[in-house]
């Protein structure tokens, strides 16, 4: 049964994906290991491990049905808010950050599950009737918050930052996609643009704060919270057209980039390959997220139609939010670069999106 259920799979995958898809897992594997060469060891075969894990998971991702994921979101989405609480009473402190649950020698972070828990709930919350939708809008605004802002909030009391921006603008990019009325989403968005102001000043904590006054002004701290973007920039400047070639990358291999193989692994890549190697992983994210697009609107139900949007939009911000942190265009946050950073949960975060986005892909013909 098993072996035939993975023989249908197989004929069914949407096989020219896997074009940009490896091409970005090679280029992940080739920059990370340049990036820890110089790093603690073990990094290197821990991701392979991570990668190994991640395949299992999405080919189960991609086999499950997903009106099964759908009978079931608010039980996936319960379990990992409950997580989240056990992670703040008795999680492994690393850093500062109460964050991760530990697991023998590897460490897991339920935060990074809790995006696909936001998705899957969401996607369950809009794929009723439309005209109930039209009917009760303000019913649906305040169970999106409660939706997005239990864990958000959890996250932030870890805290991370980074990760509580992710999820928000999935949730967000979710919320404009269904179809409230205008004038609702313009409430929702003043409400919430009331509530950072809040956060920002009164739950951040003192170096999350800093990091974003030192982007508005990097003269206040060049060599402490300035210290990342600005090495940042010095490395994707010098690599130019072609880059210094592979392992030669000096802010690298030299190690005055901090964090170069999980927050800025992109300035690696820059400083090594130049502005061609950066078009080159570029293109091959474009293709990915134009692919994810297209099943939106091919999908065959609402639900399927919300969950591809939201693993496309959870793709879309990790690429755009990451890349423009390690550019300089806004605050140094903590998020990771998909399929290219190094990072166990978070690999198998974004190899699950992947399969879920395959599921619908896979069936999108079926119902």
């Amino acid at each position: 049964m098993m072996l035939e259920t993975l023989r249908r799979l197989r004929a069914q995958l949407d096989w020219p994906v896997f074009i940009p898809l490896g091409l970005l897992v090679l280029i992940g594997l080739v920059n990370l290991y340049s990036a820890t060469r110089v790093a603690p060891q073990g990094l290197f075969v821990q991701q392979l491990w991570w990668y190994a894990i991640g395949s299992v998971l999405f080919i189960a991702a991609a086999a499950v049905d997903y009106r099964i994921l759908q009978r079931h979101a608010w039980t996936l989405y319960i379990v990992l808010v409950l997580l989240l609480v056990f992670v703040l009473l008795g999680g492994k402190t690393v850093n500062g950050s109460r964050r991760w649950i530990g697991i023998g020698s590897f460490g897991g972070q339920p935060s990074e599950l809790m995006k696909i828990g936001i998705i899957l709930a969401l996607a369950r919350l809009f794929s009723g009737d439309p005209l109930d939708l039209e009917l009760r809008p303000l019913r649906y605004a305040l169970l999106w918050h409660l939706v997005l802002g239990v864990p958000a909030l959890l996250i932030l009391k870890q805290p991370d930052l980074g990760t509580a921006l992710i999820c928000t603008l999935v949730a967000a990019t979710m919320l404009v996609c269904v179809r409230l009325r205008p004038a609702v989403k313009a409430a929702v968005a003043a409400v919430d643009l009331s509530a950072a102001a809040l956060v920002f000043l009164f739950g951040l904590k003192a170096y999350q704060k800093k990091r974003l006054l030192t982007f508005l002004n990097p003269a206040i701290d060049p060599t402490g919270a300035g210290w990342h973007a600005r090495q940042a920039l010095f490395a994707i400047g010098s690599g130019q057209w072609f880059g210094k070639g592979y392992l030669r990358g000096t802010q690298n291999q030299l190690q005055f980039l901090p964090e170069h193989w999980t927050d800025f692994p992109f300035a690696v890549w820059a400083e090594e390959w130049g502005l061609v190697g950066c078009l080159v992983l570029l293109l091959a994210y474009l293709l990915l997220l134009l692919w994810a697009l297209s099943l939106s609107s091919e999908a065959r139900d609402r639900f399927a139609r919300n969950l591809t949007l939201g693993c496309t939009a959870l793709l879309f911000w990790h690429i755009v939010v990451n890349i423009a942190m390690v550019s300089g265009m806004i605050p140094v946050v903590g998020v990771t670069l998909p399929l290219i950073s190094y990072g166990g949960t978070s690999l198998l975060t974004v190899l699950i999106t992947l399969g879920l986005l395959m599921n619908v892909s896979i069936r999108r013909y079926s119902y």
